[in-house]
């Protein structure tokens, strides 16, 4: 079957909405390149011509089908087989690139001269000044200056790639003011520019061609975990800020008898200000386009969103991750910053894979998981080179009993 037609096979959201969830709540000014992306992904989605070059430079490029591993010293601890799908192992680190090249792709076609992104985590403008780079075209990134700090490493890769890094120091400085900044940015040069969002968040139709673009991670584990085991997980498990990884992994097993479980980022706790929770805590709400579940604060304001995780504080999330929610096809957790440094160390010594700090929430949920299902398949979202300083502060700190 052609990725056209496995793409056909995934849901598409009618009016722009996935059940109650979605929509555009935009500037008047944004609605001509709105309607524009719409269409011009609507030709693309149809296109052979398009997913023969998205999937060569997949193959050729990033590296993929990224492999599926079954980790078996880490599956005698958890009392079930787990397999992780190593998006780690992807060109840039991180399952960013995926979408990346997808939506470059389409910015060409479209005739789009530049490139502008947010970042969180730093893995996404990582991956959009990689695809700039190779594509010759110039790109801005705009980050949070807390996340400029703590994610200096990929900073510096941005600049390498020829990216210019606009670090955001109003409001919370992180994701959320980050998206705020970029989205300005789109309104002020929406002729020539292409914004390359990274997650399933935003205003219709991002939250449809993301997912679509990242499905190529749950089109590949379905296969693989079918050739592996000879027959499909009992539950997939992945990490969700905006959500784009477990969108991505979630969507091609929606139709299956697969329970599928999102770990949100828990910060210090759930019961306590200091969390990104949305799904868990939030209310429904209005955020950067789009109608979904927000965190806010008790007189309706958007509110600061805590993980340790940069790529999970967003008080955001996608909307098909809320309509899921609400339909119950999908059961959304969270875990503290605790219990993910606790897993990034299990992961390392179990099986010699330093993993990212967002992936890290998927795997403090295993042990819950295990208890119904015998089969999982984890999303491993990306690794944790960028993610090695803030844990070896916290480590720091723990020894010193601080």
């Amino acid at each position: 079957m052609s990725t056209r037609d496995e793409i056909a096979q995934l849901s598409v959201p009618e009016h722009g909405r996935f059940g109650a969830f979605g929509g555009q709540y935009v500037a008047e000014t944004l609605m001509p390149a709105i309607a524009e992306l719409e269409t011009a992904w609507r030709v693309a989605r149809d296109d052979e011509r398009y997913w023969a070059e998205v999937d060569g430079l997949l193959h050729d490029y990033v590296g993929r089908p990224s492999r599926l591993y079954h980790a078996t010293r880490l599956s005698a601890e958890v009392g079930a087989d787990v397999f992780l799908k190593r998006e780690d192992l992807n060109h840039t680190g991180a399952h960013k690139i995926n979408n990346c090249i997808g939506q470059a792709v389409l910015a060409r076609r479209m005739g789009k001269k530049r490139l502008i992104a947010e970042t969180g985590a730093g893995q996404h403008g990582v991956a959009t000044a990689t695809v700039a780079a190779l594509f010759g075209l110039p790109c801005e990134i705009y980050m949070g200056a807390e996340d400029v700090v703590r994610q200096a490493l990929n900073v510096e890769r941005m600049k390498l790639l020829g990216a210019q890094v606009h670090a955001v120091s109003s409001g919370t400085r992180t994701l959320k003011d980050a998206m705020n900044e970029a989205m300005r940015d789109w309104v002020t040069n929406v002729g020539d520019t292409f914004y390359l969002i990274g997650s399933v968040a935003g205003p219709h139709p991002y939250p449809w061609l993301v997912r679509d673009l990242q499905s190529v991670i749950g089109r590949e584990a379905r296969a693989q975990i079918v050739d592996a085991t000879g027959r499909l997980p009992d539950a997939v498990v992945a990490c969700v800020g905006g959500g784009s990884n477990a969108a991505g992994l979630f969507a091609p097993f929606v139709g299956d008898p697969v329970e599928l479980v999102g770990v949100e980022a828990a910060g210090d706790g759930i019961d306590t200000p200091r969390h990104a929770a949305t799904l868990g805590k939030g209310r429904v709400g209005v955020l950067h386009g789009s109608k979904s579940y927000v965190l806010v604060t008790d007189d309706g304001q958007i509110a600061h969103a805590h993980s340790i995780s940069a790529g999970l504080d967003y008080p955001g999330v996608g909307p098909e991750h809320s309509s899921w929610r609400d339909s119950g096809r999908a059961r959304y957790v969270a875990r503290t910053d605790t219990e993910a440094l606790a897993a990034v160390e299990r992961l390392a010594r179990t099986e010699g894979i330093l993993c990212a700090l967002e992936t890290a929430h998927a795997i403090a949920a295993l042990d819950e998981v295990a208890k119904t299902a015998r089969l999982i398949i984890v999303g491993l979202s990306g690794r944790g080179d960028k993610d090695m300083t803030t844990i070896a502060a916290r480590r720091s700190e723990t020894r010193s009993g601080s």
